[in-house]
């Protein structure tokens, strides 16, 4: 055999090492997020912090929560301790089902850094029976249904563990289970107005681009468009329903 073909016979062997390589890490980055969904779907926030590198962070309804600290403060302070009386898992009367899917996950060519675009449509409530009126967030029955997206990314480590790194989730579209979206009042959940310490559960900081259904624009891409290479843009229609009905209401 010849010089130049053990050569040819080399680079195809480090070539397919590298695709191999590339799609475990797109397994193993989907296997993540897929787990962050049932650690949350069961309140288990002490493992759902364990997931985020140090220098982590959480960008969630118009707020960021920077480093473990402020990933915590999220997901203990204010979920855990809302949602569940500070326990570290599901009670009786509560769900919060995040299912995770369509997640396309890209390698970046240093191979320790991914992005992930991804889904969840939630189902959510608290059951008649189980309502604890002491507490202004658990007094009455709710159902509900969300809506959003995730444009996360994450690091693989020095032990070969991929942890998630930002996890930017954009709730889209909120509603009452009876009603529907049809219905739904803008401003669903209230965005955060004060910042940490300030508020002992705020983020550390304020977004500045975010929004609630009946509002409706494109969250970002992380990816070009796979055939033309081109950003994935969404044109913003410019018009106003509203205003030309009243319009045509006047005239």
């Amino acid at each position: 055999m010849s010089d130049a073909t053990l050569e040819s016979l080399a680079a195809k062997v480090e070539e397919l090492e590298q695709r191999l390589t590339t799609r475990e890490d797109e397994l193993d980055v989907k296997k993540l997020q897929y787990l962050y969904g049932y650690l949350i779907d069961k309140c288990m926030y002490d493992q759902v912090v364990d997931l985020f590198t140090e220098d982590g962070e959480v960008r969630f309804f118009g707020g960021v929560y920077k480093g473990k600290a402020g990933v915590r403060r999220l997901y203990v302070d204010r979920f855990r301790k809302s949602f569940t009386h500070d326990n570290n898992g599901p009670i009786d009367g509560f769900l919060l089902d995040h299912p995770q899917i369509q997640a396309i996950v890209d390698i970046e060519p240093d191979g320790v850094t991914a992005k992930l675009r991804g889904r969840s449509t939630m189902q959510a409530g608290r059951h008649v029976d189980y309502c604890d009126p002491s507490n202004p967030m658990t007094a009455n029955p709710r159902q509900w249904w969300e809506g959003g997206l995730y444009e996360n990314t994450y690091k693989k480590g020095s032990d070969g563990k991929w942890r998630i790194h930002v996890l930017n989730y954009f709730p889209h579209w909120h509603a009452d289970f009876d009603k529907g979206w049809a219905y739904t009042q803008e401003q669903y959940v209230p965005f955060p107005k004060v910042t940490y310490p300030e508020d002992p559960i705020g983020p550390d900081e304020l977004m500045e681009e975010h929004w609630l259904w009946p509002t409706h624009k494109l969250l970002p891409f992380h990816m070009k468009h796979p055939i033309t290479g081109e950003e994935m843009v969404a044109e913003r229609w410019e018009g106003d329903i509203r205003r030309e009905q009243e319009k045509a209401t006047k005239g």
